[in-house]
């Protein structure tokens, strides 16, 4: 229970100090947020008064804390662009995005860990080489070539699959997730490369120990040996690299969501980003910044169900 409370507490304060490093960038980029608001056209004089209200004028400590505190209550402001508040329309994109982030992974550990094991299993052989230069061209592709192949392959010739476009998984989830499958392919092939290193790396200093040595002498099916005793204490350094691949999702997700015109989290960021929309900045800056955070904390807390020996501390 201490370290958890020690792990959120750590959270809570990277967290602090994110909300201090995005509000003072954002605070410096170029535009004028009143401007935005009202048009170039405006008269200066309309122009300070919105200033005054919006509370523009203020020193910038008092600006923060006043952003912080609407954070913490729910109050996150509207959206320049969008002219909606911010939470709800974040609470969408978030949804939109996340379903993305869980079938890349999905899809990258149902590749990368059979391959990684198939080629540990035959060191130095055909298996591993094949294995190893799948991974190689894996990690070579750029995520958006590989989402324009995709688009080719499965919209262009083949037709089986929606070339862009969005739909809300809470209407229809089917439809959501055919419309999702296509860049999830793109960030999970990517993906699936740096875990198929991970996994073959891992299972190889497993597999060379003694504990399984004896397995095997007991004449136990090498099948059983492999999946029952190896995998299991070979997996906790793949979470590691999957927990903290989370980070690399959502940070590729908005060249490949603008790619696929997928209206997701990073579609929303990079809106935001080309106009100048500083609520929005912040506030998507700060959440993707909280998920990824809380997504390692969970990959930590699980170490301990997959590995009883593993001490939190």
């Amino acid at each position: 229970m201490a370290y958890i409370v020690n792990r959120l507490l750590s959270v809570a304060l990277t967290l602090f100090l994110i909300s201090i490093i995005t509000f003072s960038i954002t605070n410096i980029l170029p535009g004028d947020v009143a401007m935005m608001i009202m048009g170039t056209q405006s008269n200066p004089e309309a122009l300070a008064a919105l200033r005054q209200s919006l509370g523009l004028n203020d020193p910038v400590i008092v600006q923060y804390g006043r952003w912080i505190g609407g954070v913490l209550s729910g109050d996150w402001g509207v959206s320049l662009l969008f002219r909606e508040p911010i939470l709800p329309l974040i609470a969408q994109k978030m949804l939109a995005s996340g379903l993305i982030v869980v079938m890349s992974m999905t899809i990258a550990l149902c590749l990368a860990i059979p391959l990684g094991v198939w080629a540990a299993r035959h060191r130095d052989r055909w298996q591993d080489t094949t294995s190893s230069t799948v991974a190689l061209l894996g990690l070579s592709m750029p995520d958006f070539f590989i989402g324009i192949m995709l688009i080719l392959l499965f919209a262009a010739s083949l037709g089986w699959l929606p070339s862009s476009g969005f739909i809300d998984p809470t209407e229809d989830l089917i439809g959501a997730m055919r419309h999702a499958l296509m860049p999830s392919l793109a960030l999970g092939l990517g993906l699936m490369a740096h875990l198929t290193r991970m996994t073959r790396s891992s299972m190889m200093g497993i597999l060379s120990q003694e504990f399984i040595r004896v397995a095997r002498a007991k004449g136990l099916p090498e099948r059983t040996v492999v999946w029952r005793y190896a995998l299991p204490n070979a997996i906790g350094p793949v979470m590691t690299v999957a927990g903290l691949q989370i980070g690399y999702l959502f940070g590729s997700i908005i060249v490949i969501e603008s790619l696929f015109s997928y209206t997701g989290m990073g579609w929303l960021t990079y809106q935001a980003l080309l106009n100048r929309d500083i609520p929005l900045i912040q506030s998507t800056v700060f959440v993707i910044a909280a998920v990824v955070m809380l997504v390692n904390l969970i990959v930590d807390l699980l170490y301990r169900l997959i590995d009883p020996r593993i001490r939190l501390g």
